[in-house]
Order: structure tokens, then sequence, then C-alpha cells
């Protein structure tokens, strides 16, 4: 065979191979590869603390213990000072002469006396550092107080470490704040605490459940919609909460308690089994634009009491990161990230279809910048068990004054709220219920959901009930579906809200297609664009019904009434 025919061959065969294997669908593979699934691990310093004996020194020992973990993994991680640690030559001397070139110092936005009176303001507290809300936290300050804040902890961070922070966390910064850090002082990102009720006098309630998001201008818990509303530093959220648990955890008491990735939680962060069924949620299940969990620990607890949970988490960190399942960054890498990668908040998600507990417990979560819902089944048994919507008018109630006493109080606009319309006797949510010929009702029990990312932006789950009638539920930036194939004849369905009895609730009307609500004075509703809204008469035993036409509701979650 002469080489002519050889080389005609060899294209011949090239050309079968090509279409035995054609080429991959390439929206799928961006996707992806485009997903990264981050790890930021956040340690924040304060000085001292009179809740803890021999403070100063345990504090600084947990400090050099932290690095020298690091260190012995080459993990980056991103340590927050606090204004009076700052000021400390022991911390400055550890943090240079200690941490390697890849991590990161930044400013954790706790108040103290130090720093009140380096800014000429008065200081309220019994003592030098104290967590009521009002003292410890910017909120408890005049909008001058807090750019006086600002400017003497910049100055004094540049002054020690020759330029200004990148990054800034606390449980929360309020958005003047955030703001004016934001205008004169270039920071890229931000963090603060994950979703709790009450928990040490702080209430974070409805807001973007996990990774991150561009807060409004005039509320930082609150995702902005477009670029003009927004303060462009993305906001991470911290702790890695437990999915099915945290939400529900402290129901029926004044406070939550806490189910994180904190390595001094027994049952969780401490625990290996816990840790593990939380990262297969964060590295392996559907989670649209990216997936993110804030590892590491506050001072405070000191190292005796993280000890065993961090050299626990840190071996599994390393060992994901080996197999390129997960990147370990600073705040201010993730922070750089987001904003070349998102000009607004982008949709994400958090899967779980394990139970650590294993009580038949599964859940989605799903954000974008106009809502967040979350999906729950128990068993059989399917809610709705959150939808709050988000909306950059609705200014904090701390925007322009002080906050008073020792809590604050952040929230966005419910529309369905499993936690603040509960009792321990009745969990509310939105239910799925069959219609019979009659009139009479009976719930949906829906089997093992199937969760697929169908484009970079939307999600679905898909089940099917005991009957084998095909639900699906699909997730898009601005609105939810909820669709049925029924196999039976003349099936027929609606989804329910219940409530517990005696909650004070925001719906003021319900319409033929609307429903309109009202929370801290501020006027909010959705829309259904396929189906309709029937409210409940003196006789029924739910608030509203959401009835499908041609077995499709479409509700529209822009606020847009």
């Amino acid at each position: 065979m002469n080489l002519r025919k050889v080389l005609a061959a060899v294209l011949v065969l090239c050309i079968v191979c090509m279409s035995c294997n054609p080429k991959p669908d390439k929206a799928k593979n961006e996707n992806a590869s485009d997903t990264p699934r981050i790890i930021n691990i956040v340690n924040f310093i304060r000085q001292t603390d009179y809740r803890v004996q021999n403070a100063d020194s345990l504090l600084f020992e947990t400090v050099e213990e932290q690095i020298k973990l690091l260190n012995k993994y080459s993990f980056s991680a991103t340590f927050l000072l606090q204004y009076d640690a700052l000021i400390n030559p022991l911390y400055q001397n550890l943090l240079k002469k200690e941490l390697k070139s890849d991590s990161e110092i930044g400013a954790w936005w706790e108040i103290t006396q130090p720093h009140v009176e380096a800014a000429g303001i008065k200081w309220r507290g019994e003592h030098s550092w104290v967590s009521h809300a009002n003292i410890a936290f910017t909120t408890g300050y005049t909008p001058q107080e807090r750019e006086k804040l600002v400017d003497v902890y910049m100055e004094k961070f540049n002054e020690i470490f020759g330029k200004y922070p990148e990054s800034v966390g606390s449980w929360y910064i309020d958005s003047h704040t955030l703001a004016y850090m934001y205008d004169k002082y270039k920071i890229i990102a931000s963090c603060n605490c994950k979703d709790q009720v009450g928990t040490d006098g702080y209430t974070l309630w409805g807001g973007y459940w996990n990774q991150a998001y561009y807060p409004s201008k005039l509320n930082a818990y609150m995702p902005a919609q477009t670029t003009e509303g927004q303060i462009p530093v993305p906001i991470f959220r911290m702790l890695g909460s437990d999915p099915i648990y945290q939400y529900d955890t402290g129901l029926g008491h004044e406070r939550q308690g806490v189910i994180s990735l904190e390595p001094v939680y027994r049952d969780s962060g401490m625990d290996k089994k816990w840790v593990e069924y939380f990262l297969e949620s964060i590295v392996n299940q559907p989670c649209l634009a990216f997936n993110y969990a804030q590892a590491g620990q506050e001072n405070s607890f000191t190292w005796n009491g993280m000890q065993k949970g961090l050299e626990m988490q840190f071996p599994i960190f390393d060992s994901l990161k080996k197999m390129d399942k997960i990147k370990i960054q600073t705040l201010g890498e993730s922070g750089k990230w987001f904003k070349e990668k998102f000009p607004t908040t982008p949709p994400t998600a958090v899967t779980t279809l394990t139970d650590i507990r294993n009580e038949g417990r599964k859940t989605v979560w799903f954000n974008s910048r106009y809502y967040r819902t979350n999906l729950l089944w128990e068993g059989k048994s399917f809610r709705f068990r959150d939808i709050h919507l988000f909306d950059e008018k609705f200014a904090s109630p701390y925007l322009n004054k002080p906050g008073e006493g020792n809590q604050f109080l952040y929230f966005t606009l419910p529309v369905v709220d499993g936690y603040m319309w509960s009792t321990t006797d009745y969990r509310a949510g939105l239910r799925i219920n069959k219609i019979d010929k009659d009139g009479n009702k009976k719930e949906v029990l829906l089997i093992e959901p199937t969760v697929t990312e169908i484009a970079k932006d939307i999600l679905q789950v898909e089940c099917k009930d005991e009957n084998n009638n095909v639900f699906k539920i699909v997730f898009h930036e601005d609105k939810f579906e909820v669709s049925c194939q029924p196999v039976e004849k003349d099936f027929k369905w609606t989804l329910e809200l219940k409530t517990a009895q005696g909650k004070e609730l925001p719906f003021r009307s319900i319409e033929k297609n609307q429903i309109r609500a009202e929370f801290s004075d501020y006027k909010y509703g959705i829309t259904c664009t396929e189906g309709t809204v029937e409210g409940a008469n003196a006789e029924a035993d739910y608030i509203f019904r959401l009835i499908p036409s041609e077995n499709k509701l479409v509700v529209d979650c822009t606020n847009k009434l």
C-alpha cells in the first residue's frame, strides 16, 4: 500500500471515530469545570475575652497553634484581627514571622475599647470587649462614628502592615460601614454570620443561604437586584451550617443552637461522620455557580477547645484538595474571583440527599438575587419549608441611626417561614395536596428526588408520588415552576400553606393571581403567572392555595406587583 492510500485510510478511520464519539456538550463541560467548591479557612483574633481565664495568653497560644497546623499542610488562610489584637506587637510579630506569604491578614469588625477611644468616642462596655450588639458592632454607632472607627482602624493597619486590608469580616457589618470601606479603602471581600435566631443576641433570618451575595446599599443583609443598588463587595456566609438541621434547631426556645463546621462543636464540626456528611453536600452535589464553606475558628474558644476538631478536619481538606475536589483560598482570593465572575449575585444551590441521623430527611436550598427557597423531605412527607423574597429597597432599621440594646435583628421578606410560623407540635410549610372529586384532600407523598443542573443557573428537582405521578420543581433566577405529569385519571393537586395557630402572618390580600404582604411596613408579594391563588374561607384549614393551570404553576418572585 503506498503512502497516499495509508493516509486516506487513516483519514477514514478518524472520521469514523469522531462519528462514534461525538464531541461532548460544550455548555455542560464548561458548567462542570466552572463550579468550584471553595473552602476559606478564616481564623479571627481577639486580644482578650473576659469570659476566659488567662485569656490573653490562651488566645495567643491558639493563634500560634493554628498557624503551625496550617503550615503543616501548606494551607493558605485568612486571619482577621480585631483592633485590640492589631495593636498588640506580639500578634504583629507572630503573623509577620510565621504566616506564609500566600495567607492573608485582614480586619475583624467587632468594636473594642481601645478602638473606640482611638476614634475619640466614649466606651460604654463593662469590659474592654463585650458581645452586646449596640457596643461590639457598628450598628450601635452613628454613621459619622462608624466612619471614624473605619479610618482609625485602616490607618493603624496600614502603619503596621504597609497596606490596607482587602478582607473585613464580622458577625455583621452594616451597609453604611461596608460601603464606606469599599469607597475609601477598596476592600474586596467580607463575611458575616450564618442564618440564626437569637444566638448570642444576633438574629439574621431569611437571607441568601450559604455561598455569597452582593448586598444592597440600604441593607447589608439583603441581596441587591441591580448593579446600581449593590455594594460591589461580596459577602460570604460563615460557619458552615447543617443544611437539614440548623434551620429548626431551637424551635420553641428563644434562641437557636449551633450545628456547624466549627471544630468546637462535639456533634458537628468535631465529629468526623458529620464533617464527611456536610462535605458530601458541598463537594459532590449540584450547586450551580459554586459551593462554599468557611472553616476555622475564633481564638476565644482556645486551642484546647478546637484542637481535636481542626486536626480531624485538615487531613480531610488535604485529601480533597489533592484530588482537585476543593480549592482552599483566602477570603480575599475568593472575593476577587467572585467579582471577576459575577456582575450581580448568581443563583446557587446546596443539595443534601443523605441524612446524618438516618431519619429519611433530604433538603435542597436555592438562592438567587431575587429569592431563596428550601425544600425538605421527611421520609415521604414533602414541603417547601422556606421562601423569602429579596428587595434592595428594603432598608435596614440601622441604616441611619444606632440600634439599642443587646440584640440586632435582620430579616428579609417572608412568604413561607418554616421556623417563625411553626411550633414544636406543627411545622409550617407549603405542601402538595391531592383533591378528589368531592373536594376532599390528601397530602401527596413524594419518593426519592433527583436533582439536576439543567443550565448554569437553573436547578430542577424531580420526584414521583406513590402512584407514579411525576412532579418537577424548576428554580430559575426570578421564578420557580411546579408541574405534574399525572398517570392517574382526573388527578388534581394544589400547593397549600399551613402554619401553626396564633402566628402573626404578613399577608394583606389574596387575589386571583397575587398574594400581597407587608412586613416591617414594607409592601411586597408574589404573582402566579401560570395558575391562580385562592384565599382561605372560614372553614378552611390553610392560609392560601396555589392552584395549577393545566398541571403547572409558575410563581414570579421579583416582587413586581
